[in-house]
């Protein structure tokens, strides 16, 4: 069986991550233990943990023309994601000042860049958005090209998932274009009933106590995410997105789970796209 294939049209950044015993106060400083430069960007990162995932990924986004530029590129091409639509223009790259506490609870503070000119999308880019099974969007592009992508792909009979992270209103154009939307507790308070009840396919993350969903056609399931010790919370819904992706075409029963032992895996490790497991980890954690 072939792998599923998966567009991603998203962002791509550099993670400038600060390890500290708790995270600061307003107008506080405090004193770090560890600092790195990593590879993330909630696009590349869902595109990184769907490849490890099992699926075959074409990213569809923009690096600048900075220092940050070769590793990103580098870290999708070690991840065997097709970067041919992977730009590159003048400026700076994407960058994610990210800082975690010693609970692996995290804050981050997220600059575009380049990620702010993902826009007018080629033929090319177009054609490969339509001949994917699974669309993954998330919102740190503009908005207009996540509508423009999702209303290729739902014309193609694509499958149009997304993350809308970090949670901001959504055009009704883009809500009635979703098959499947993913968000946690917080998003999903912040979009609403009206938006998170128009939709065929919910799934709700709900950190270690799993996920659920709901159908249009009144269905619901919970899956449970196993228990692990957790260092960084970092990168758990990325990685979560990415594998509900690539397994979503054998329905949510399967996928759901699925993708919660990927969550929940992507916790045992520090990084965002560095921490995602391959589809042989997460086959081995799935409970039952």
């Amino acid at each position: 069986m072939s792998a599923p294939r998966v567009a991603v049209v998203g962002s791509v950044n550099m993670d400038l991550l600060t390890v500290t015993e708790r995270l600061p106060g307003p107008g506080e400083t405090i004193l770090g233990s560890t600092f790195a430069a990593t590879p993330g960007g909630k696009g590349a990162n869902q595109a990184i943990a769907a490849a490890r995932a099992g699926g075959a990924v074409t990213f569809i986004g923009a690096v600048g023309s900075d220092v940050f530029a070769l590793d990103l590129r580098q870290a999708l091409v070690d991840a065997e994601v097709d970067i041919r639509f992977l730009r590159e223009v003048d400026g700076p790259s994407g960058i994610a000042a990210i800082t975690v506490d010693a609970a692996g609870e995290n804050c981050i503070v997220v600059v575009p860049g380049a990620n702010s000119t993902v826009v007018d999308l080629t033929p090319a880019e177009l054609a490969a958005v339509a001949d994917a099974d699974v669309l993954l969007c998330q919102l740190e592009i503009p908005l207009g090209t996540v509508v423009a992508a999702a209303a290729h792909a739902a014309a193609h009979g694509t499958v149009v998932m997304v993350n809308p992270s970090p949670a901001q209103p959504l055009p009704r154009e883009l809500v009635e274009l979703v098959d499947v939307l993913l968000l946690n507790e917080t998003e999903s308070a912040q979009l609403g009933a009206d938006v998170t009840g128009a939709v065929a396919h919910l799934v709700t993350t709900r950190g270690p106590a799993g996920a659920d969903y709901a159908g249009g056609d009144g269905v619901t399931l919970h899956a449970d995410s196993p228990e692990v010790a957790v260092v960084d919370t970092t990168g758990a819904g990325d990685a979560f997105a990415g594998a509900l992706a690539v397994s979503w075409l054998r329905g949510p029963t399967a996928a759901v789970p699925f993708a919660c032992t990927a969550g929940a895996l992507a916790t045992t490790r520090r990084g965002a796209s560095t921490s995602s497991p391959t589809v042989t980890e997460i086959e081995a954690a799935l409970p039952g």
